[in-house]
């Protein structure tokens, strides 16, 4: 079975934290996805879409990081002052 865009983007850009109550807010999740299209080489979904599909796959107080290339992405872009 293919995963879909929203299954890689969780796999390869995000962790479970299970023992922090610290998650993501929803601007630094959604960015963090355009990241990750970004440095994929992929086109973004709409928001819309990207919602309705996180709804679907991460629980309600599930704790999630970010990690790998579109972490390093997404903070460079954030935060220019931190380069």
């Amino acid at each position: 079975m293919a995963h879909s865009q929203f299954d890689q983007f969780l796999q390869e850009a995000t962790y479970p934290d299970q023992e922090s109550d610290w998650t993501l807010d929803a601007d630094t999740f959604y960015g963090l996805y355009t990241s990750w299209c970004y440095v994929t080489h992929r086109n973004p979904r709409p928001e819309p879409d990207f919602w309705t599909a996180m709804s679907q796959r991460v629980r309600p107080g599930q704790c999630l990081r970010m990690k790998g290339p579109a972490a390093a992405d997404y903070i460079v872009s954030s935060y220019p002052a931190v380069v």
